[in-house]
């Protein structure tokens, strides 16, 4: 359904206690300057706040905003400006904070939530991520149920990162001392800052029409998917079978070529997919989740040109191997910067030509996103938006935590086949809801 979504205030809030001078340079790192000016979304829902009356409503916000000032203490570089791409200004001069009343009942919203929606929900324009690192939208419906919107900077901060705040403004907001994580800034300490000329990091945003569509999997479709491509995984030497998200991504990228396969695409041009892949796992020794900043990079995979639903066999261990190798030593060449510079820049300037079609997946799977609870439960939804790439995925976990949704961004023209490719349909849940199922 469609939102009507009314603003009702602004204002800026700032953090509880003063920045100190020798915190105020905070150094973007060389992973933090080839991330796109973007921001990472999430609406957080809660059904049964009563916020339809003036009283419980103003207790709310009043909670919500005293708690965001405690927090921006620890998150101080989010309270402040992004400089030219080279550092954050730790001024302390706040983020918006919009509140807004939306025209719905939130059960009614929740049935068939549309990612296009979502984006009336949050304070920032997902594709103007050049000088504030974060916004707050407070969202309250008829009924008395909210979402909450945030906007975090991608030149700043990873997925994770984004759920650490969230997680560690909530922990105060409710009281609980035992769940706050203080941050830990050593991004630029791992990954110093270095000339980018010739990069530019907006390539790959796109102003086209993107049509972003959430396609749910539930846990026995998701087995079924696996037990496609079990035989081949088994054949290399993998008797655990390919993951979730392997056999996820090998099925979607599959009806991907097979349904847009009537698009005429050069022969000088190749595919290639792309997986987002969390690093801190993946230093020696391994950082804490709660390491802040953007501490992902991503795997590539070159498919066949004819990779169709009969051609993927071999792409799950393909896939595998690609992740495998962001090891150990990847990272410490990551850390020399130079060549993978070269890679990206080399990557960059081949898309912009027209030579390569890239299709994205990043998961959000067993990432904390039910664990915000502000002091009146934990959300009865998370969700996230309409972006602004196109061939991206976003795997995220269903509430019940085993089935998967897909939030899949294409262009109008290949959504339109996409989304009506009867072998994809056919795992699809039928139901959309967002409400769990027996």
């Amino acid at each position: 359904m469609k939102l009507k979504v009314e603003v009702m205030s602004k204002e800026i809030i700032q953090p509880s206690s003063p920045t100190s001078d020798q915190l105020r340079h905070y150094q973007l790192s060389f992973l933090d300057q080839i991330s796109p000016p973007v921001y990472n979304p999430l609406v957080l829902f809660y059904q049964m706040t009563k916020c339809n009356t003036q009283v419980y409503k103003i207790k709310v916000i009043h909670q919500l905003k005293q708690s965001l000032s405690n927090a921006l203490t620890y998150f101080y570089p989010l309270a402040g400006r992004i400089n030219g791409n080279v550092f954050v200004d730790c001024n302390d001069e706040g983020i918006p904070f919009v509140e807004a009343q939306v025209k719905c009942k939130l059960s009614d919203f929740l049935e068939n939530p549309v990612p296009s929606e979502l984006n009336k929900l949050l304070p920032l324009v997902l594709d103007d991520a050049e000088a504030l690192p974060l916004g707050i939208q407070f969202n309250v419906f008829d009924c008395g149920g909210i979402g909450i919107g945030v906007c975090i900077s991608h030149k700043i901060a990873d997925a994770l990162s984004l759920f650490t705040f969230v997680n560690t403004w909530a922990a105060i907001s409710r009281g609980d001392q035992s769940c706050i994580m203080s941050p830990e800034f050593v991004s630029a300490k791992l990954f110093p800052p270095k000339s980018i000329s010739g990069f530019e990091p907006r390539t790959g945003i796109s102003t086209e029409r993107i049509v972003t569509k959430r396609f749910v999997f539930s846990a026995s479709k998701i087995q079924d998917i696996k037990a496609k491509y079990a035989k081949s995984a088994a054949s290399n030497g993998n008797q655990e079978g390919p993951t979730r998200i392997e056999a996820l991504s090998t099925f979607i990228w599959s009806r991907f070529v097979a349904s847009t396969k009537a698009k005429s695409i050069p022969n000088s041009c190749f595919y290639t997919i792309v997986h987002a892949v969390n690093l801190r796992t993946r230093l020696e020794p391994p950082l804490p989740d709660h390491s802040f900043g953007n501490l992902y990079r991503v795997a590539i995979t070159v498919p066949s040109r004819n990779s169709g639903e009969d051609c993927c066999d071999n792409l799950v261990n393909q896939i595998r191997e690609s992740i495998r190798k962001l090891d150990a030593k990847y990272v410490r060449q990551l850390q020399d910067g130079q060549s993978h510079f070269e890679f990206i820049k080399e990557r960059a300037e081949s898309f912009i030509r027209g030579e390569m079609v890239s299709f994205s997946f990043t998961s959000l799977c067993k990432f904390p996103r039910y664990k915000a609870d502000f002091g009146w439960g934990k959300p009865s939804w998370v969700g996230s938006a309409s972006l602004t790439f196109k061939n991206l995925v976003v795997f995220i976990d269903t509430l019940s935590g085993d089935g998967i949704e897909a939030w899949i961004s294409l262009n109008e023209e290949d959504m339109a086949t996409f989304g009506s490719d009867k072998i994809l349909l056919a795992y699809v849940t039928v139901q959309y809801a967002a409400k769990e199922t027996s």
